[in-house]
């Protein structure tokens, strides 16, 4: 199959780029055509637009928003709208790529997208934030809707914001669409389950591993790097399953107990000291290099990109890596970590459940029907389950691993969608 040339990767350990050389990877084994290929990687849409905000001095500053809808094939687009202060084009392309391929690995009916906007939020009062989201939204009231594309918050953005979303497209259409947006609070048509919804998936995935490789999770241990919203739930229910937690950390470093980690009472302490566990009595201090190379049985990084790298791969115990971030393991380092034997659930399969209950929550605002909190559990950790097995199965039919199995899971749903469908 000849393929056009990439652009040369300026950054070798970029996740963005390393995404795309496993998609490459898929693409290759699946075999599919250069027309294919192609459709695959250039995204549907792309929407950039000025956004003059004024501002609480009285002046007016002009932001850049930008809006990618990467795929729209399997359904309505689905992605998260990040306040950073380096959002690019070509990093809301990539992410929104990344969503398409996390929808698919999991067979939820939607299409990838991501937005953003060039703006510094912990700089910003909260009346600017609100100016600021509800301008986007007027901005993008063509693209956004309940069955053409469907934001949720990302990096920088919260409930607060897709409430603001939710009420500013709702004035616009002269009625309330709570199904324009997830991730909103409860009140609004939130859904129950959706906090924790993400460090559930991770804490089924890691279940399902530990059953492949037959670990009894009672005797099991494990390390959580990144205590935020997924590590610390992803290691509150590892721990609730019998998971001996050894290590956890954020950015005041790692903290290491070999008898196991309080895991309610490191929350509660990170909740009474304004997010930090800096101080935390329940543990030895470590550098969040050396939790990385703890000789557990789970390790989970779930703070930030590229924290496996070829620099410590080699040194990496665990007997298998579940990725609760996106893109914790760089391009370069997955080679070292095969070698060695270690299962690694990647990003797009394991970090899933998240997008898996904003699914739901936008079924609920469908239906005008409000489910259960362990309806939203036991159906999410249903599909996060058949789609380990799926994933799980595809790189024995393979001899690849896991991660470039869930590529091929993804890239074959949507292609054969497309061609099915007579796309092109």
């Amino acid at each position: 199959m000849a393929y056009i040339e990439p652009a040369p990767i300026k950054d070798k350990e970029n996740p963005l780029e390393s995404m795309m050389s496993r998609f490459d990877a898929a693409a290759q084994l699946l075999g599919i055509d250069e027309q294919m290929y192609h459709i695959l990687k250039v995204p549907a849409r792309q929407v950039i637009v000025g956004l003059p905000v004024t501002m609480d001095d009285g002046t007016i500053k002009v932001f850049e928003g930008i809006r990618v809808i990467h795929s729209n094939i399997l359904g309505p687009a689905k992605g998260g709208i990040r306040f950073d202060p380096d959002v690019t084009l070509d990093e809301v392309r990539a992410l929104a790529a990344w969503m398409t391929w996390k929808c698919a690995v999991v067979d939820i009916p939607y299409g990838g997208a991501k937005g953003g906007i060039a703006c510094n939020p912990r700089a910003m009062s909260s009346g600017e934030i609100e100016r600021l989201m509800r301008a986007y939204t007027i901005a993008m009231l063509d693209i956004f809707g309940p069955d053409k594309d469907i934001p949720a918050p990302d990096m920088g953005t919260s409930p607060r914001e897709m409430a603001w979303l939710m009420d500013e497209y709702s004035k616009a259409k002269g009625m309330t669409v709570t199904a324009v947006v997830t991730g909103k609070p409860l009140v609004l048509g939130g859904s129950l389950g959706r906090t924790e919804a993400t460090g559930r998936g991770v804490m089924v995935t890691a279940l399902a591993a530990m059953e492949k490789l037959r670990i009894n999770p009672y005797r099991s241990t494990g390390a959580v790097q990144g205590f935020g919203n997924v590590g610390s739930h992803t290691a509150a229910l590892l721990h609730e399953r019998g998971v001996t937690v050894q290590a956890i950390s954020d950015l005041s470093g790692a903290y290491f107990n070999d008898k196991g980690i309080n895991i309610t009472e490191a929350m509660r302490y990170r909740d009474t000291h304004g997010g930090s566990l800096e101080g935390f009595g329940g543990a030895e201090k470590i550098t969040n290099d050396e939790l990385l190379t703890l000789p557990v049985d789970v390790l989970v990084p779930a703070a930030k990109e590229d924290v496996i790298t070829m620099e410590n791969a080699s040194r990496i115990q665990a007997k298998m890596i579940i990725e609760g971030a996106n893109g914790p393991t760089s391009a370069s380092a997955d080679a070292v970590i095969n070698e060695k034997g270690i299962l690694v659930a990647p990003d797009i399969l394991a970090n899933a459940g998240g997008v898996t209950v904003s699914y739901f929550e936008w079924v609920q605002n469908r239906l005008g029907y409000k489910w259960t909190l362990e309806r939203v559990n036991r159906r999410s950790d249903r599909i996060m389950r058949d789609a380990f097995d799926k994933v799980y199965q595809t790189s024995l039919d393979f001899k690849v691993s896991m991660r470039i199995a869930a590529y091929i899971v993804a890239i074959k749903k949507v292609s054969d969608t497309y061609k099915y469908r007579g796309g092109y």
